[in-house]
């Protein structure tokens, strides 16, 4: 590629990473001429999507400092739960602008609850200060496996009635009742993905970016993992990549699954498993939220089954960074407190050999309840923004 050829898209990527905020800095990283990368900074100023600030001055002429403006749009973002919903209004850097949180049964079906969703949004954009003109997009957060090249839920265990559903056109479709059509003209973009993978993309982006090989393990009403290979979400073929809830255990053959299959590690040691043996023992239970709030007031059987939990994820974890080598394993979710840690630990480090867990950093999630909402919103910002997508908007917003 010659210089000529540096779009506008590639100059946002300069600007939106910090290796380049300044004409001369763009100059030199791309060497495109200085009429060149003024013809590209029109595009982008004209789209609204850069802010100049005044340098440093070392003597002279203070440079003008470009910089990504992350108040210029707004994301809407939602994280999906088995029985509750959490919506927002986010900047392009992530900051929560509006948010809600209330009940919502996913087992009613994709139609109701993307519905339901799209009802919150117009309160959600007045309480941000903002209007629908501003979103730029919708991110997902859904707690199944996702084909992310079309954006569909396949085979998904505790989402009845999702499989191979249309999620971004109906979304879209609900949104546009509700809403309206985006800022640009037609339909708003919906992108959806993995709630493991989202909650990954967003402790990475937030707290990592140095760890070159990052996984997060979830464990609530089911169990799944993201994994951060560079600075970029591992998936898969087909988005089935860190589904380590039905990872098969030889010692459980009679533990049916909710996928149909026996012996999976969700059916022993997820939220939804622990809920079901709490029920049995004559303590009602309904789901890895509930297993939470016992374990959150001290309940003796709740703290005993979610550490026996946490050895049986540690084996299994220890196979995963055996093959991955990750820098940093968080624990997040339901179960994520101290007993499910420490019984993670006991059985990880007995089990992987020492070689691979000498660097390993085995946490707790930073971001809490919030990281799946920051992950839909971190992802919808870096495929809107990323060259390609944003030279194609570019020239959709030319006059």
């Amino acid at each position: 590629m010659t210089s000529n050829q540096v779009s506008a898209g590639e100059l946002l990527q300069l600007i939106r990473s910090g290796r380049a905020n300044t004409r001369a800095d763009l100059q030199r990283a791309t060497g495109l001429s200085r009429s060149t990368v003024g013809q590209r900074l029109d595009l982008l100023n004209r789209a609204g999507w850069l802010r100049h600030t005044s340098g440093i001055s070392t003597g002279g002429r203070p440079s003008d400092r470009i910089e990504f403006d992350p108040a210029h749009a707004c994301v809407v973002a939602v994280d999906l739960e088995t029985r509750h919903a959490r919506a927002a209004i986010l900047d392009l850097a992530g900051t929560v602008l509006a948010e809600h949180t209330g009940d919502l049964d996913i087992a009613q079906g994709p139609d109701q609850v993307l519905d339901q969703v799209a009802a919150r949004v117009p309160g959600l954009i007045e309480a941000a200060g903002t209007t629908p003109a501003a979103v730029c997009g919708i991110g997902l957060s859904v707690p199944g496996p996702v084909d992310w090249e079309v954006g569909r839920v396949v085979q998904p265990p505790i989402m009845p009635g999702w499989d191979q559903y249309p999620i971004r056109e109906r979304l879209q479709e609900a949104y546009a009742k509700h809403v309206g059509d985006s800022g640009e003209g037609g339909p708003v973009p919906v992108f959806v993905d993995n709630d493991a993978n989202l909650m990954a993309l967003a402790e990475h982006q937030a707290h990592y970016r140095d760890c070159a090989s990052f996984v997060l393990v979830k464990v609530s009403t089911g169990i799944g993992a993201g994994v951060v290979i560079g600075d970029d979400v591992y998936r898969g073929i087909d988005g089935g990549a860190g589904d380590i809830g039905h990872v098969r255990l030889h010692d459980h053959p009679e533990a049916l699954c909710m996928c149909g299959s026996y012996g999976c590690l969700a059916a022993v040691a997820s939220g939804g498993a622990l809920a079901r043996a709490l029920s049995e023992q004559g303590l009602p239970t309904a789901s890895g939220s509930d297993v939470r709030r016992l374990l959150a007031e001290g309940n003796a059987e709740a703290i005993r089954l979610a550490q026996q939990a946490g050895h049986l994820v540690g084996a299994v974890l220890a196979t995963v960074v055996t093959l991955l080598n990750p820098g940093v394993l968080m624990i997040a979710g339901d179960l994520a407190g101290v007993p499910f840690t420490t019984g993670v630990r006991e059985l990880l480090y007995q089990r992987a050999m020492p070689r691979t867990t000498a660097n390993l950093n085995i946490v707790s999630s930073r971001l809490g309840d919030r990281a799946g909402l920051m992950g839909a919103a971190a992802m919808v910002v870096r495929l809107l923004y990323s060259a390609g997508h944003a030279d194609d908007r570019l020239s959709r917003l030319a006059p």
